[in-house]
């Protein structure tokens, strides 16, 4: 397979979906919680713990990405992306079998589970940023947009699709929640296996036909440089681009955690009948906006320029979350709710298509694998910070159903995403060092005389 020759880059495409497919397991954590935390069931977890797994599989899933980069520059994506559908299938299989208690749970659902997609998450984007420089924004889009919709379907299969695998469910004589962690964990792996067969990377020198390599602009690296991660570390861009990272995911990953909790605290308080299902309504089409959004923004930015692109983003971003809480809450609109969650989904979707293919365009496509797992660690400190933003305010109210606690909260991430395109705007691509020019003439002029020779 390791000689594997793809005749249609399109291929690379699929195989990039159906591993993010299997990936997007971690943002259905949430369809599970209410089995784990059942004051009369068999695992009575508290709230806590059952965030905790949540939180250790981002923290995992944000740390690895960082050695997955690096070792799929040297080993190639394909041994890294099959390690990564081995580590997460793996997971949740011994998560069934041995996962009664909160330890093992964490360890093996959490950890081990997040660690696989750490592994496997960034070699579609590398690989399809090689194969796909003239549509960086699409194809980043699209091979991150199954991680989104993957939520989605985890979470309806195992609660309600042909009666629910939650309700239905029992193998090896084991509990339901345990039962779908077995079935997940072998349909994560088979997945991630398919879609490792087509992560190969483009022949030396490969250019898309009809395509020719920009010039620099003000959002490209001058002469398309390629820094490795060492050397990006050390460029101011590399921390600008990060802040914005961090400042906009924060807001998405609040709004996952807290929109039940905010949405009944806030339809209940204006009289809304049936809260609960709006709340759940408002979940699932945040889900499907996500990855909506994953695709609609790269697309968007191969047009108007990443930059302009994440500038627009956040400040949507920023507005739709004041406006979460200073607009509909005053007028209690259940239809208002779920179309700020949807918008705030669409933008949250959008960083994971943008922040890589910005990365590439600033720091070179070559490294982007590497360059990428630093970058989003920015995504690891927002998970942490976005839900312990909204419940540490939440704690201290001492459980008011009063939604002005929210307020708080939702202004500092709005006021956050703000920041994060004020940042952006201020943003320019770093220049060459004169070494790096001289390696970037060379090659050029190499693969001039290798296309001349074809």
């Amino acid at each position: 397979m390791e000689g594997l020759i793809i005749r249609n880059r399109w291929l690379v495409v699929v195989g990039a979906v159906l591993i993010q497919l299997a990936l997007g397991a971690i943002y259905s954590w949430s369809v599970f919680t209410k089995l784990l935390t059942e004051g009369d069931g068999l695992y009575r977890f508290s709230a806590t713990q059952a965030a905790w797994i949540f939180s250790a599989g981002l923290a995992t899933f944000a740390v690895v990405m960082v050695l997955a980069g690096r070792w799929q520059s040297a080993a190639g994506p394909r041994p890294v992306s099959l390690a990564g559908g081995l580590l997460l299938g793996l997971g949740y299989v011994l998560g069934g079998f041995w996962g009664y208690t909160f330890p093992a749970q964490l360890c093996l659902i959490g950890i081990l589970g997040g660690a696989g997609i750490g592994l496997a998450y960034v070699v579609p984007i590398a690989v399809g940023v090689k194969w796909f420089p003239d549509r960086k924004g699409l194809i980043t889009g699209l091979a991150v947009a199954g991680f989104g919709f993957g939520a989605t379907i985890w979470v309806k299969l195992a609660g309600s699709w042909f009666g629910g695998l939650l309700n239905t469910a029992e193998v090896f004589g084991l509990p339901p929640v345990q039962s779908v962690f077995v079935i997940y964990g072998i349909a994560f792996a088979a997945l991630v296996f398919l879609g490792s067969a087509v992560m190969v990377n483009p022949p030396q020198g490969y250019v898309p036909a009809g395509w020719h390599p920009p010039a620099a602009e003000g959002n490209t690296a001058a002469g398309n440089a390629e820094y490795a991660a060492s050397s990006m570390l050390r460029t101011p861009q590399f921390y600008m681009l990060w802040t914005v990272f961090a400042f906009s995911a924060l807001a998405g990953l609040m709004v996952i955690y807290c929109i039940k909790l905010f949405g009944i605290d806030a339809l209940s308080y204006n009289g809304v009948a049936d809260a609960g299902v709006i709340t759940g309504t408002a979940m699932a089409w945040y889900a499907i906006f996500n990855g909506m959004g994953r695709i609609a923004w790269g697309a968007v930015s191969d047009r108007i320029g990443r930059k302009a692109a994440i500038i627009a983003m956040t400040v949507f971003q920023g507005v739709a979350m004041l406006a979460m809480y200073h607009g509909f809450i005053h007028f209690g609109m259940a239809t208002g709710f779920v179309v700020a969650a949807s918008v705030v989904g669409f933008n949250f979707g959008g960083n994971f298509a943008l922040f890589p293919a910005i990365t590439a365009d600033f720091f070179g496509n070559r490294q982007v694998g590497s360059n990428y797992g630093w970058m989003f660690t920015a995504y690891g400190v927002a998970g942490i910070a976005g839900p312990l933003l909204a419940g540490l305010f939440k704690d201290a109210a001492e459980n008011s159903m009063d939604p002005k606690v929210w307020m708080a909260p939702f202004i500092i991430a709005g006021a956050a995403c703000l920041a994060g395109a004020l940042i952006m705007l201020l943003a320019r691509p770093p220049k060459p060092e004169p070494a790096q020019e001289e390696a970037r003439k060379l090659r050029a002029a190499g693969e001039k005389v290798e296309r001349a020779a074809a």
